[in-house]
């Protein structure tokens, strides 16, 4: 099979090379190769022509800073921007090669079997399998203190790359395809530190919540691995809550399993499953009742029937209750719920205030924590989700009218309107908490936007919801649902928000899939009812469920570098 050369833009205008392999006649399915770290997709040409896959149409992209594609060598902002070229890739050939995503198979080797893991967690994009090889969920430094030294490296001295330690011997047994190795031009054997840390953070992250993952998944591992954990893969195997899932090692096979000796019969299985997988229907397990059942239920489950955790965490909330009168932030969370929306109107403010001079200290560590840092980022994804809707529906329509069910004192409404005035725009911004309201109107009064009106609402009355009137064309219902555990109360809500909003409108919504301060949250804060905030993770295939459920089709996301909080863009079906 001879492949043919083509070209994408990812999300951020970087040219991205792929190779296709496609057979004569058209076909519906699909396998997507991704190299190991420091390669090319040249390097896919024995494995595709092994595989005999004559009906699946194959393509294999050069990552960015790898082989043509551009960008500096060997260099990523993080594993999530690589995660967003593997979104953009996937949509290029869903739409050029009218492949469906559940048609779709994915194969990435080491480094990229995160960047793709990562993918399926945060985006859950509804592929058929994936096949991890060798995957680096923890990859072997023998260096005494390498992570350390490497952080502090970069702290200190800014961007920079280290050198690859890895040998062609190292690799595999074969001293031709060693010496092939040794001697390809178009092989990179740098790496970026910030991009080696942030996969071993990205990876950690993985592993703590394999759990989540339900797609049918197919491992291959090396039992003479010198370059990532085979340990590490078993346990990210094991924690696995895929309906299908397979892992076989390779007892004496090195870690490029595709090049290495015996590399006919590593070939053979992944056809195997390969076939099998095209073979048999598809039937996506529902998460409607992962409220009640799965992964995020029980630990949901295990924070709320904790005893506040100990003497550490008991040491935290009395540490915290001090702070909170020296800390404006701390404070404001104290009083109104850690969970509020002014408690979280401060946070987006982002400026450090408090008493006795230590008090801006604390509040500044406070604002800096990484559950708020996403929570701005989030803010940042809203406005700019928000703007692009606005300029579109305004282009189509001459109006814009916004529906927010859960405002809070609507900052971030309120300031993309003032940014937007010459379009006419209104909004309509609803809360539960009269104090947000109240704050609402006061902002809005500040820009001189007459078109804001703010009322007292409930959020999860369907009935309500849906005689709102004018009907929006933009609804947005933001840091609302990763407050409650209940997946019908999220329905209800939904529901009444197709109603609100008209036909070909659309909805923004967040989500809260991945937190690493889950337990410390629930130990340690209180929510604005004044309880222990304990708050059930929804993973992004729940969320984007329920959405679909209630009459909405997704049309993109957005999520921060630590994979916490997801924005989302839906169309309302007619």
């Amino acid at each position: 099979m001879k492949a043919t050369e083509h070209t994408l833009r990812g999300g951020d205008g970087a040219e991205l090379f792929y190779r296709a392999w496609l057979p004569p006649e058209k076909t519906d399915k699909a396998l997507l190769l991704f190299h190991r770290g420091h390669e090319h997709s040249g390097r896919w040409q024995e494995t595709v022509e092994g595989l005999g896959l004559g009906k699946v149409a194959i393509f294999a992209w050069d990552a960015r800073g790898h082989g043509h594609s551009s960008g500096e060598r060997g260099a990523a902002a993080s594993v999530a921007e690589l995660a967003r070229d593997v979104e953009s890739f996937v949509s290029h050939l869903a739409q050029e090669h009218g492949l469906a995503r559940e048609n779709m198979i994915v194969l990435a080797h080491s480094l990229a079997a995160v960047t793709v893991t990562a993918w399926v967690h945060d985006y859950a994009p509804g592929i058929r399998a994936m096949i991890l090889v060798t995957p680096a969920f923890r990859v072997r430094l023998y260096v005494p203190f390498a992570v350390p030294a490497l952080r502090l490296k970069e702290n200190v001295m800014g961007p920079g790359q280290v050198k690859s330690y890895v040998k062609a011997g190292m690799l595999t047994r074969d001293r031709e395809e060693a010496a092939r190795y040794q001697a390809d031009p178009m092989i990179f054997r740098q790496i970026a530190v910030n991009l080696l840390l942030d996969l071993r953070d990205t990876a950690r992250r993985l592993c703590a919540d394999a759990g989540a993952l339900h797609t049918p998944t197919l491992l291959l591992a090396a039992g003479r691995d010198w370059v990532v954990s085979l340990p590490e893969q078993r346990k990210f195997f094991d924690a696995l809550s895929s309906p299908i899932k397979e892992m076989q090692v390779y007892p004496r096979a090195l870690h490029a399993l595709f090049h290495d000796l015996d590399r006919s019969g590593v070939v053979e299985r992944v056809r195997r499953f390969v076939q099998e997988r095209f073979r048999e229907q598809a039937t996506p397990l529902s998460l409607l009742t992962a409220d009640s059942t799965g992964h995020t239920f029980e630990e949901y489950r295990h924070l709320r029937n904790g005893n506040g955790g100990g003497l550490k965490f008991a040491v935290a909330r009395a540490g915290l209750r001090i702070a909170g009168h020296l800390s404006a932030g701390v404070g404001v969370g104290w009083r109104s719920g850690f969970d509020s929306g002014l408690s979280l109107d401060y946070i987006y403010e982002n400026r450090a205030r408090g008493s006795l001079g230590i008090g801006r200290l604390i509040d500044r560590a406070y604002l800096e924590t990484i559950g708020w840092r996403g929570i701005r980022q989030r803010k940042v994804h809203l406005e700019k989700a928000l703007r692009c809707l606005i300029e579109q529906v305004h282009a189509a329509s001459g109006r814009v009218h916004i529906l927010d069910i859960a405002a809070g004192p609507g900052r971030y409404v309120i300031e993309t309107m003032a940014d937007c005035s010459d379009k006419t725009i209104s909004a309509t911004l609803c809360d539960y908490r009269e104090e947000n309201v109240e704050a609402a109107r006061i902002l809005a009064r500040e820009r001189k936007l007459a078109g804001v009106t703010a009322g007292k609402a409930d959020a999860f009355d369907e009935e309500a919801l849906a005689r709102v009137r004018p009907r929006a064309n933009i609804g947005i219902v933001s840091g609302l649902y990763e407050l409650f555990a209940s997946n019908e109360k999220v329905l209800r809500s939904l529901r009444g928000l197709a109603a609100a909003i008209e036909p070909d409108g659309f909805l923004i919504y967040t989500n809260q899939p991945w937190h690493p301060q889950v337990e410390f949250i629930a130990r340690v804060l209180r929510n604005r009812e004044g309880d222990p905030w304990v708050m059930r993770r929804r993973t992004t295939a729940e969320i984007d469920e329920l959405v679909r459920a209630s009459g909405f089709e997704k049309m993109s996301m957005e999520i921060d570098r630590w994979g916490m909080f997801t924005v989302s863009v839906a169309r309302r079906k007619r």
